[in-house]
């Protein structure tokens, strides 16, 4: 039998708990107050049950309506993943796939992923969205990106481990750490400027980027700022090696010589923002840059670090 209780009956509960009001709930489904109330009264009338209780002059939900309203939220959104799928899947590969990439990802090998997929799909548009920490975390959940390499897998989201990034504790090869001439603790660098990349998520947490007590710091957004930073001699930081490589290399940045947390090791999941519906497009995008890093990791897994070891 065919339910009694359309969507869109559903959605004007969904309104009304989500606005805190029937005209506040009309405004936001364009739709009349007396329009969005019936909707609400008549789900009341055909399960014969009372959605809201008053206390004072406020209305609440029933322990019902709470039950109620947690599953026409899922129905609902189940309804639009439904639609999403049959639109694309109708289309063919889609048009805009929103990328987010956490910014520990080394950028050569995110240019040639992109390069791969676009030698199958180059009408494919790449909107590209390089963030840090919790941004890539905010893409997810606010529906900017369709596919994301983030550090973090937020609660209900699946993701593969693609790799892990070193991040290493460096300054240029004549800043005064350099000069100490033994093994630094965490202690001794609080005399001198740190050099942090700025959280890009909407909630941030300080911590997960300032794990050093210092009394100077520099907080930058970009990480080509902080690389520069240190390169002039302004302050020491955790930087990703894959980005520093020629630096290293030369000896213009050498790491410091910590008694422990010198080298930090990130993991970077894979992660697709809507598994069950996403395109061709997403879907290709995604197992490109499994294959590259794949292939990237098998190239590295013998040469010799900065450090001198064998990874």
């Amino acid at each position: 039998m065919p339910p009694d209780i359309s969507l869109e009956q559903w959605r004007s509960l969904i309104a009304v708990v989500e606005s805190g009001s029937y005209a506040r709930a009309a405004i936001q489904l364009f739709k009349s107050q007396s329009a969005v109330t019936y909707a609400v009264q008549k789900i009341e009338s055909l399960l014969n049950i009372k959605l809201f209780t008053m206390r004072g002059r406020k209305a609440i939900l029933t322990p019902i309506g709470q039950m109620l309203y947690r599953r026409a939220v899922a129905l609902v959104d189940e309804a639009s993943d439904l639609e999403t799928a049959a639109h694309t899947l109708s289309a063919g590969w889609e048009a805009v796939i929103h990328l987010a990439v956490e910014i520990l990802f080394p950028t050569p090998v995110l240019l040639e992923c992109l390069g791969r997929f676009s030698q199958t799909s180059p009408r494919t548009r790449i909107e590209l969205v390089e963030s840090v920490l919790g941004g890539t975390t905010d893409a997810l959940l606010h529906g900017g990106a369709d596919l994301a390499i983030s550090p973090h897998l937020p609660a209900g989201y699946p993701g593969n481990l693609l790799m892990h990034a070193r991040v290493v504790a460096v300054a240029h090869a004549d800043h005064p750490l350099h000069h100490l001439d033994h093994a630094l603790t965490l202690r001794e660098l609080r005399a001198y400027r740190h050099i942090v990349v700025r959280d890009s998520g909407s909630n941030r947490d300080e911590r997960q980027i300032t794990t050093v007590d210092v009394d100077q710091r520099w907080t930058v957004s970009n990480l080509s700022t902080s690389i520069e930073a240190v390169a002039m001699q302004q302050g020491f930081a955790w930087l990703p090696e894959t980005h520093i490589h020629a630096r290293l290399q030369s000896g213009e940045l050498r790491p410091l010589p910590l008694r422990e947390g010198g080298i930090r090791e990130i993991p970077l999941y894979l992660v697709l923002a809507h598994p069950d519906v996403a395109g061709p497009g997403t879907r290709h995008l995604a197992e490109t840059i499994c294959a590259t890093v794949s292939s990237m990791n098998e190239r590295v897994t013998t040469q010799p670090s900065p450090d001198g070891n064998i990874r």
